[in-house]
């Protein structure tokens, strides 16, 4: 019966979802004509909103960017890839290596979302060059891990709000972790995450004549230029040890006293600064270090070419007061006991149109704080149900999910289908570890 209903999902995602850049152009016409027909907005009030935000995340989009080409570049590493080769191992089945790929991406998610999305990714490939498995089912069970990442450890919101002048600390003061991340309630849900979402993974496995399998030939890396030739002083800089261990040496002491003496956390920049420098140096040359870039950036052109255009549609859905009407909404027929749900519901709704969790909490915080206050609800579970209503629908989102497609090679339908699934299992554990836990 499971895999039956799983069946029909994967050929529901394969037959109807566009690709992701279709799906980015539909979402930034319903955006709009929402905020025409719903606020009463002009068409050009939309148009000039859309176009002013639509470089608005540049910067988060060469994050991204990088987050795919620095993971692909560390994991092209021979010391890497024989890391991943003997976790690889462990798996001695196909079940077997849906269930380990899961864990792992979910710890990494847990600890932080952009090392859980290049972690899984990469790990999937390693899985599929050792075991006959089905490859959508097991790029998709890397990416379900993600499930958990705005529960964990690197939950922008949570985080925010435990920070000392935070943009809403005159409404709410100072929530520490301990009543976000750490409570009983959250801890409950990303238990119950751990152990449901592997499982499902494992029972949506196919048949062996179903199986949709790689040639893991396709998935070996080139090897580095063999052609290493020392004749010209340009050659010899390509090629010198010398220069990428001495600008290794500068990031690892950087990195040194960013996580020990400063005591830093992980966030983009320093995961990117990371994987960027263990790789220069476990490269060994340049000239290898390039070679492997060359690979990896061709995976990037969904990212360069679909951010803007999410960055405009959070444009309007902000600017026009598209997003805090529909969080309004929700919250209307809430009472204190079911306001975390309906909470956890709309930003799930919100997180479709605008997929950026500090966006997503700029947005509905003054709606939802107001509604817990006059309530007298528990406004760090309000909180986290944002939190969660933020992760939980990039099982259906596809915008998360672009470095890993990149990394594994496939497109949105080849694994969203799966992911349906989880949402729908994961939307009932969250609502009940939200509301009655």
């Amino acid at each position: 019966m499971f895999k039956m209903i799983t069946r029909g999902s994967v050929r529901l995602v394969e037959r109807y979802l566009p690709d992701p850049y279709i799906f980015v152009l539909l979402l930034t016409i319903v955006a709009a004509l929402a905020a025409v027909l719903g606020e009463q907005r002009t068409p050009m009030q939309v148009i000039r909103w859309w176009g002013n935000g639509f470089w608005s995340l540049l910067t988060f989009a060469m994050q991204m960017l990088l987050v795919l080409l620095t993971g692909h570049m560390l994991a092209n590493t021979p010391l890497v890839k024989k890391w991943l080769r003997m976790l690889a191992s462990l798996a001695k089945s196909a079940g077997g290596a849906i269930i380990l790929v899961t864990v792992v991406s979910l710890v990494a998610s847990w600890i932080n979302w952009g090392f859980g999305l290049v972690v899984g990714a990469l790990f999937a490939r390693e899985l599929a060059r050792q075991i006959r498995v089905d490859y959508r089912l097991l790029v998709a069970s890397a990416y379900s891990g993600f499930l958990v990442w705005h529960g964990g450890l690197a939950g922008s919101i949570p985080l925010t709000i435990a920070t000392a002048g935070h943009f809403t600390a005159d409404k709410i003061g100072v929530i520490p972790t301990s009543e976000t991340i750490f409570s009983v309630y959250n801890l409950a849900i990303v238990i119950a995450l751990f152990i449901a979402v592997p499982l499902v993974n494992r029972l949506m496995l196919p048949s062996e004549q179903e199986s949709v399998y790689v040639d893991p030939e396709l998935l070996k890396e080139s090897a580095a230029d063999p052609t290493e030739t020392r004749h010209r002083p340009a050659d010899r800089l390509e090629n010198s040890r010398i220069i990428a261990w001495l600008i290794g040496a500068a990031g690892l002491a950087y990195l040194f006293d960013y996580y020990i003496v400063r005591r830093g956390g992980l966030n983009l920049n320093v995961i990117n600064f990371t994987f960027l420098f263990l790789a220069i140096i476990l490269h060994g040359t340049p000239r290898r270090l390039l070679k492997s870039l060359e690979e990896a950036i061709k995976g990037g052109a969904g990212i360069v070419i679909q951010f803007p255009f999410y960055a405009g549609i959070m444009a309007i859905m902000i600017d026009s007061g598209l997003a805090a009407s529909l969080s309004q909404w929700f919250v209307s027929f809430s009472t204190a006991t079911t306001l975390p749900f309906w909470t956890f519901l709309s930003a799930g709704l919100v997180n479709i149109f605008v997929p950026s969790g500090g966006g997503q909490w700029a947005v509905q915080s003054p709606v939802v704080i107001a509604a817990a206050q006059s309530l007298g609800a528990d406004i760090s579970r309000v909180a986290m149900a944002v939190a969660w209503g933020d992760a939980w629908t990039n099982m259906l989102q596809p915008f998360w999910a672009l470095p890993v497609l990149a990394i594994a090679g496939l497109k949105a339908k080849d694994i969203m289908g799966y992911c349906l699934i989880q949402l729908f299992i994961s939307g009932i554990l969250i609502s009940i570890g939200l509301t009655w836990l």
